[in-house]
């Protein structure tokens, strides 16, 4: 029963890999966002040769990508998992007002409440994302390692995940490409045709 789900990265990634196991993808190449980023770079560690290329959109894996202030309180949270410190992100950032914040923040022009539960959830995997900064070090492990074709695709205007965090990838990759879009966190809502052109222009150069 999804009630006695343990909400955590690990075990998302853990579903994905089994999905993809029962599709019988063995190579692949990535298009990581938001929660997706630990997710995908996970998968990523887990098996190196699998992915053949990396489309960051928004995907943070590097600790100047975390936008202030929108983190502090969840970092607070990390710090104190209090009962006080669940409710302040349950009021301020698991909202209607928060969400459509969240998709309409930095968007040059311009949604359905969560219910309890999925606040609950929500409230869990921001409290397991300080597992996700401390894994950066590894995820950076991986690019040095692995060089692997990356492109990065970032909504510039992104409070949560700032432009740093896209320019960062290329300390690791220096070949890395990356791209600003004039738009906010969920870049895909105003700008998909040239995200979708960007992303089928790179895979064509890297031969995929």
């Amino acid at each position: 029963m999804i009630t006695k789900h343990d909400f955590t990265f690990d075990n998302l990634a853990l579903a994905i890999s089994a999905f993809l196991t029962a599709l019988d993808i063995g190579t692949y190449a990535l298009y990581i966002f938001d929660y997706g980023a630990p997710v995908g770079l996970r998968l990523a560690l887990s098996n190196p040769s699998s992915i053949k290329a990396i489309i960051s959109q928004n995907g943070n894996a590097y600790v100047e990508g975390l936008g202030h202030p929108f983190w502090d309180p969840i970092e607070a949270l990390w710090a104190e998992p209090s009962p006080q410190n669940h409710e302040i992100i349950r009021n301020a950032v698991l909202t209607l007002e928060a969400t459509v914040y969240q998709y309409t923040s930095g968007v040059p022009s311009d949604d359905l409440p969560l219910t309890p539960a999925d606040q609950d959830r929500q409230l869990a995997l921001f409290y397991d994302y300080r597992n996700n900064v401390a894994m950066y070090p590894a995820f950076q492990a991986y690019f040095r390692e692995s060089q692997v074709p990356l492109l990065a695709v970032w909504g510039k205007n992104d409070p949560a995940f700032v432009p740093a965090g896209a320019e960062a990838f290329k300390r690791d990759l220096p070949r890395a490409e990356v791209k600003f879009v004039d738009t906010g966190h969920f870049a895909l809502e105003t700008r998909l045709e040239d995200i979708a052109e960007d992303t089928l222009q790179f895979l064509k150069r890297i031969g995929y």
